[in-house]
């Protein structure tokens, strides 16, 4: 016999199990999935556990009105709303999703204050620069520029917006080939780095790991890393989609 107390068990049960494939849909949805809830940092792990009081979770970001060298939060961050700020000095630690990738999209969003420095790394090895690089002539443009990939190439034009702003990566990443005996057979590879619409990047080898990479030998999935010891920063919006490709 069912009782009204099993009924209502299962009731619950059952609208929870409706929202967590809601949850799983919302996140999947046309294979894009957050690494970034809005209102905390679960889903990522930091570098140096000892400095992770620089990274906290906001509504949103902003210059330091006596210092635009520096980044402050505003508000309290709420799902699907937040912004993650390394703040003070920027001189923390990185941060790294617990998941990993190989071929993947990233779309991300970042702000930085005037002449700050971070990065995105693709399996933790190869780095797509994040720079202030407002108002630098496009011939004057090197790899260690806004959208350089570090160590190989510079971005073609420079799309970047003032410090302060919010900007935007779309970046489209191969990873490295290997054989049955784990030796590399094809070299990673950005297909396509595009800051703030604009594509600056088309098709660049990366021969190998880049600068201040995670360490450790070339593998074909790594976490995602994202710059946290070289200066303020702030990241939003952070979504990828991994892609199923052949060899």
């Amino acid at each position: 016999m069912i009782t009204r107390r099993v009924l209502c068990v299962l009731a619950v049960a059952g609208l929870l199990g409706m929202g967590s494939v809601a949850r799983a849909a919302d996140e999947k949805a046309d294979g894009w999935v957050s690494l970034f809830n809005g209102k905390d940092m679960g889903r990522w792990k930091f570098r140096n556990p000892n400095a992770k009081k620089t990274w906290a979770v906001f509504a949103d970001a902003k210059l330091q009105a006596d210092n635009d060298k520096r980044l402050v939060g505003v508000g309290e961050g709420e799902a699907g709303k937040g912004a993650m700020v390394s703040g003070d000095d920027g001189k923390g630690s990185d941060i790294l999703t617990e998941k990993s990738f190989g071929d993947c999209e990233l779309h991300i969003e970042f702000m930085m204050p005037k002449g700050s420095n971070s990065g995105i790394y693709f399996a933790g090895l190869y780095e797509v620069q994040v720079f202030d690089s407002w108002g630098k002539a496009d011939k004057d443009l090197k790899y260690g520029d806004a959208g350089g990939v570090y160590d190989h190439k510079a971005p073609s034009t420079n799309a970047s917006k003032a410090p302060g702003e919010w900007q935007t990566f779309d970046i489209a990443f191969r990873a490295a080939r290997f054989d049955a005996a784990g030796r590399k057979t094809v070299n990673a590879r950005f297909v396509s780095v595009k800051l703030n619409g604009t594509e600056i990047q088309k098709d660049v080898e990366v021969l190998k790991p880049t600068t201040s990479n995670l360490g450790g030998p070339e593998k074909p999935e790594g976490p995602l890393m994202l710059q946290g010891d070289h200066g303020p920063v702030a990241f939003r919006n952070v979504r990828i989609k991994t892609i199923v490709s052949g060899q």
